[in-house]
Order: structure tokens, then sequence, then C-alpha cells
């Protein structure tokens, strides 16, 4: 598994959230419940984007760009950066925006489909991503609040077959989803790395390079294996010293500090998870000895492995 899907698979807490609105200009809806990371697309549309209280001017989304929110802040969604603010989502509830009171309830479209479909209207897509701990905070340290992705002809036919799923049930409705979501999230995550205003993680950027690349894999696939840097260069086919200046180069840091730090990510999820105890939390972060294993945890996270776990259960 490569680097960009371990984070993927281990960062999620489960399937996200899927929902589509079909509206006529003007319409508007601002999001307070926000959860770690979003996807926001119109198809048929413009629309934009704006993360409240953030200071900058809302995005505008041609039809099939894609909008990548992290949890900078609420948003709204809109069919123009003017658009009046009509709605409010809070609590699990929707708002009529300004006054407070609960908006009417609509007989849905059609299974997780909401609007008026009325000719002309937009049809905008949203899914909502449940990432979670150490491992997710360095999926989501890839963007920044709000990131667009330019419509591209790779992206706009799983847009459209998105659309057409998300208003369908059958057996296996919520995989089918699941999966076409994940590619959606997968290829605009690609795409902004590879844009101008992106500053992608230097471990990303690294996957490139055969040798490093094949060594950041290699940790990934097998972290609490005792590798060497001896170990990680001969797989590259380089010198050791060649080696280490290439990785230090390119991620940024030395490799078997890359790899205390995955360890320590992987380490801190596990103890907020499980009732494993530390000893057990240790060997499978290879550290064969307890001790050694608080000590570098400590280093990482500020307290000791007990303490991480007792303030994530009081949270």
């Amino acid at each position: 598994m490569d680097v960009l899907s371990d984070l993927l698979h281990r960062g999620r807490a489960g399937d996200a959230l899927v929902r589509q609105l079909i509206q006529r200009a003007p319409w508007s809806m601002t999001y307070e419940d926000v959860p770690p990371l979003t996807v926001v697309t119109a198809i048929g549309g413009p629309a934009a984007v704006r993360v409240l209280g953030a200071g900058r001017p809302a995005a505008v989304l041609d039809p099939g760009d894609i909008a990548l929110l992290t949890a900078g802040g609420p948003y709204t969604v809109a069919s123009a950066p003017d658009a009046p603010a009509r709605f409010v989502i809070r609590g699990g509830r929707k708002f009529v925006a300004g006054s407070g009171e609960v908006a009417p309830e609509r007989v849905p479209l059609a299974p997780r489909t909401y609007g008026d479909d009325a000719p002309g209207a937009t049809t905008m897509l949203r899914g909502a991503f449940h990432v979670t701990g150490a491992v997710g905070d360095r999926l989501l340290g890839m963007l920044p609040a709000l990131a667009v992705v330019p419509a591209g002809p790779r992206t706009r036919p799983v847009l459209e077959l998105l659309a057409a799923e998300t208003a369908r049930d059958g057996p296996g409705q919520d995989a089918v989803l699941a999966r076409l979501l994940d590619l959606v999230l997968v290829m605009a995550l690609r795409a902004w790395c590879a844009g101008p205003e992106a500053d992608p993680p230097g471990w990303y950027t690294a996957l490139a390079d055969p040798a490093v690349g094949a060594a950041l894999q290699r940790m990934h696939a097998e972290p609490a294996r005792r590798w060497t840097v001896a170990e990680l260069a001969a797989a590259g086919r380089l010198s050791r010293a060649a080696f280490a200046a290439r990785f230090v180069r390119q991620v940024g840091e030395p490799p078997l500090a890359y790899l205390t730090g995955w360890r320590m990510a992987l380490a801190a999820d596990r103890l907020r998870a499980g009732d494993d105890t530390v000893a057990v939390v240790a060997r499978e972060a290879g550290y064969a000895d307890a001790f050694a294993f608080s000590v570098a945890f400590k280093r990482a996270h500020g307290v000791s492995p007990s303490a991480w776990r007792k303030s994530g259960r009081a949270a």
C-alpha cells in the first residue's frame, strides 16, 4: 500500500456521508457542523464556497470544479458569492437563516437528494469525511482550509456517476457511494498537490523519487520492523550516505526520524482506540522496551502514553 493510500485507510473513521442539493438560483446553505474534511462540487451550474471568518473572498466553482474544505470553520455554499443567506445547518437540523426558526421539512426528491429540481437547477454534491486521530492530522495537513481543484476530463465522468448513484438505492449502495467518493477525493488530492498553489508535504513529492519513494513505502508497509538506513538505501541501490542525504533533502528529515514520527502517530491512535497495554502498543510500534517507547512517545506528543489515553477518553 502506498503512503497516501495508507493515510486514507488508517485516518478514516468510517464511510463518508454524501448528499446532493438540486436547486435553481438563488440558493444558499451555511454549514455550522463542520466535519474534518468535506468535498463539494457543482454539476451543471456554478456555485460559490466561502469559509466564514477566514477573511478571504468566496471561491467561485465552475461546473465540475471540486472544493476540498478542512475544519477551518463554518462555511457557506451558494449559487453565487452575493446570494442572500437562506438556510443554516446546525446540530443536524436545518434552520431559516437569520430567524432561528426550524425550516419546514421537505419531501426528498430521491434518496439523499433534496431541493426542487426546477428547470435550470444546479446539482450540488457534498461528501463529509470522518477523519480522526494523529494519522488523520497528517492527511489534513496536506490541505489549506479551502482548496479548489479545477474540472478535468478524468473527474467529470466520476462526478456524474456519483450524482446518479447518490439518488439511487440498491444492494450495496453504501459501498458504491463510498468507493466513488473515495475516488473523487484521491483524484482531487492528486490534482491539488500538482497545482501551482499547493505546498504539499515533503513526503508526498518524494514519492516520485525511485529510491526515497520505495523507502517510504517499505516503512509504511512494515512500520514495526527494525529498519536501518543501510537496508533502506540498499533497496534504492544507493550508498547509505547518498540515500540519507537525498531523503533529508526531499522529505525534510532523516529516514529514521520520519519512521519514528510515523510510528508515534500510529501508536497515538492505537492508544485511544483500544484497551491494549502500553507494552503491547510499544511492540506494535517496533519497540521491544516499553520504557524506550514511552520516552519516544512523550518526546513526540508531550505526555506519556497513559496520559495520552486518559486525555482522549475524557474529551
